[in-house]
C-alpha cells in the first residue's frame, strides 16, 4: 500500500523582475512585471509504507517547496498528491493526525516554556488520549534521554537537544508517516549519529514510513535504501543507493604500507592480466585502483601470496563524490560506463595519472 503518491506534481511562483538603475526603481514602485517560475517541475514518485527514501538535491532544487506541498502548507499548482490516502491541502483536519514534521531550522516547540509543557499543548492539538500520551512520552523520552530537559524551556537548550525534542514532538500522536527536512544540520556526530539510530529503530519497530531531505550524504548512506535525486525541480534518479553507486562508482581503491621496499614493476607483473593501475607514494606504501567489473579478491591473491604486506585498506567511492558528480553533469543517467566500468572521463584521468597494466 502507498504511504505517498505523488503524479505530475508542479508548483509554480511569481518572481517580480527588478528594473535596472534610478529609473527602472521607480517604474518598479508604480507597475512590477512578474515572471513565473517552476519550482517544483511535474514530478511523479510513489513510496510505500514503511520505506525510509532520502530526497536530495542542491540548493533551491526543490525539495522543501516538495515537502511543504506534501504536508499541506502549499498547495500545488497543478498535480495530484495522496499522503495516507488524503489530500494533504484538503483534508486538512483529519490529514495532520497521521503524519509527524520536523523542520530542521524552524521549531514546533514554544521558546520560553518548559519541554514537557509544550508536549502538553501538542497532545491536546493532536486530541491524543492521556492515558496514551504518558506511555508514548516516557517510551520516547528513555530513548532519546531527555528526562534531564523536560522542565527546562525552549531557549536554554542546546541546538542537539533542542531537535531531539523536536523529534518526540513530532512523534506524541504515532504518526504512520515522518517527514524530516535537514534535521541534522548543524549538530555534532555524536547527535547525529544517536538520531540517525532512533529514526532506524522506529522504523523497524513501527514501520514509520520517512521521506529525508539533508545534505549530509551520511544520513542517507546510514538510512536510506532508496534515493529521490531533484534538480532544478526535476527529478533526475529515483532507485537504489546501491544502483546509483554501482553506476557512477569509480572502481575501489587499495591501499598497501608493505614491510620492505618495492619497485613498481614487480607489483605491475604481479597483476598482470587485470585491468587495474598502480600508483607508489613511496618504497613502502602504493595504491591499486580495481574498476568495479574486477573481483577484488581475485586481485589481492596474486599480491598477498608473494609480497610481505604490513597493513592494506580498502576504499569504496565517496557517495558524495559520487552525487556531486552527478551534479555537475545534470544527469543521473551520464553515469553510463563503457565496457571496462568506468565513464570516459574516468578513463581518461586513470590514463592520465597512473601506469596501467
Amino acid at each position: 500500500m502507498l504511504a505517498i503518491d505523488v503524479e505530475n506534481l508542479r508548483k509554480n511562483f511569481k518572481v517580480q523582475k527588478n528594473r535596472e538603475g534610478l529609473k527602472g526603481a521607480l517604474l518598479d514602485l508604480f507597475k512590477r512585471e512578474y515572471r513565473e517560475v517552476a519550482a517544483v517541475n511535474d514530478i511523479s514518485f510513489q513510496i510505500p509504507r514503511g520505506e525510509i527514501c532520502g530526497y536530495i538535491g542542491e540548493n533551491g532544487a526543490g525539495k522543501s517547496t516538495t515537502i511543504k506541498m506534501l504536508t499541506g502548507i502549499l498547495v500545488p499548482t497543478s498535480g495530484h498528491i495522496r499522503v495516507n490516502g488524503y489530500v494533504p491541502y484538503q483534508d486538512r483536519e483529519k490529514f495532520v493526525r497521521g503524519i509527524g514534521v520536523v523542520f530542521g531550522q524552524r521549531s514546533q516547540l514554544w521558546w520560553d516554556i518548559g519541554v514537557i509543557e509544550s508536549f502538553q499543548l501538542l497532545r491536546k492539538v493532536y486530541r491524543v488520549p492521556e492515558q496514551e500520551f504518558k506511555q508514548r512520552l516516557d517510551e520516547l523520552v528513555e530513548r532519546l534521554q531527555l528526562q534531564d530537559l523536560l522542565t527546562r524551556p525552549v531557549r536554554k537548550l542546546s541546538l542537539g537537544q533542542r531537535m531531539r525534542c523536536e523529534l518526540v514532538a513530532s512523534l506524541l500522536h504515532n504518526p504512520s508517516i515522518l517527514f524530516l527536512d535537514e534535521p541534522t544540520i548543524g549538530l555534532d556526530i555524536v547527535v547525529k549519529t544517536e538520531i540517525r539510530d532512533f529514526l532506524k529503530s522506529l522504523n523497524q519497530r513501527y514501520e514509520t514510513t520517512i521521506l529525508l531531505t539533508t545534505h549530509d550524504l551520511q544520513d542517507i548512506e546510514a538510512l536510506c535504501s532508496r534515493v529521490i535525486m531533484l534538480d532544478d525541480g526535476n527529478i533526475i534518479y529515483d532507485g537504489g543507493l546501491e544502483q546509483l553507486k554501482a553506476k557512477w562508482g569509480k572502481g575501489r581503491e587499495v591501499h598497501f604500507q608493505f614491510a620492505a621496499p618495492f619497485r613498481l614493476e614487480q607489483l605491475q607483473k604481479l597483476t598482470q592480466g587485470y585491468e587495474v593501475a598502480w600508483s607508489a607514494e613511496n618504497e613502502y606504501v602504493a595504491k591499486i585502483w580495481i574498476p568495479l567489473h574486477v573481483n577484488v579478491s581475485d586481485v589481492l591473491s596474486r599480491i598477498v601470496g608473494t609480497a610481505d604486506i604490513r597493513d592494506l585498506k580498502i576504499v569504496e567511492t565517496n557517495t558524495d563524490d559520487i552525487v556531486r558528480e552527478i551534479y555537475k553533469s545534470g544527469n543521473a543517467d551520464a553515469g553510463d560506463s563503457n565496457a571496462n566500468g568506468e565513464t570516459l572521463s574516468q578513463t581518461e584521468e586513470k590514463e592520465g595519472s597512473v601506469a596501467h597494466v
